[in-house]
């Protein structure tokens, strides 16, 4: 195995890792945002998130958000956005 291959193989569960902790922890704050972060007015109509919505927007940013340091990263090692692509 290469160098090359054995570090990206560190970095991807490295992350897969990382990801899960933030999923698990978002989660957990989530609940606490709706539970206690609602307004109490009688007079308006409140509307409320539904947490699944919430919590998929969040992790959809995340994803977005790791897609582009993945670019960023191949980019920076190959100096292609897509590795093998011409």
């Amino acid at each position: 195995m290469s160098p090359l291959t054995f570090f990206l193989v560190v970095i991807v569960f490295f992350t897969a890792i990382l990801i899960a902790y933030l999923t698990k922890q978002f989660q957990k704050e989530n609940l606490n945002y709706l539970s206690f972060n609602q307004m109490k007015n009688s007079n308006t109509k409140v509307k409320t998130i539904e947490k699944e919505k919430l919590f998929a927007e969040v992790l959809n940013g995340r994803f977005a958000m790791l897609g582009l340091i993945a670019a960023i990263g191949a980019y920076l090692t190959t100096g292609q956005i897509i590795p093998g692509f011409v």
